[in-house]
């Protein structure tokens, strides 16, 4: 007995495939990849997006709204910084960090629609 999520024939289209495949090789993939990563780690994904919330917030805020210490906030931002994602300024003996562009506040900002709209049509 087939199963009902896939086709009861193999065929595909040649054309689409070819131009799909394509795009796949000059579009990023890896570099998307490494970001969905990245955010993947559950702290790293909430100092992202605390980040949304407010423009930047020292390390040791970003250790207290994660429930970590300061030493384990500081190295997913670290990690997050390699990446691309944050930027740091000193003031003083203080290291405030914020989102080094929109891009990271609109992917998370739509993943949390995304979820809400999963829930509403369940």
């Amino acid at each position: 007995m087939g199963r009902k999520d896939t086709c009861d024939i193999y065929c595909y289209n040649e054309s689409i495939v070819n131009e799909v495949r394509e795009k796949l090789k000059k579009d990023d993939i890896a570099r998307i990849t490494s970001l969905f990563k990245l955010l993947a780690d559950e702290n790293r994904a909430k100092i992202s997006y605390a980040l949304t919330l407010e423009k930047e917030l020292c390390v040791c805020d970003i250790a207290n709204i994660i429930g970590s210490s300061v030493a384990t906030a500081s190295h997913h931002l670290r990690t997050l910084h390699r990446q691309g994602v944050v930027s740091y300024r000193k003031e003083g003996k203080l290291a405030f960090y914020s989102l080094v562009d929109e891009h990271v506040r609109v992917l998370l900002q739509t993943a949390l629609e995304h979820r809400k709209d999963v829930r509403s049509n369940v």
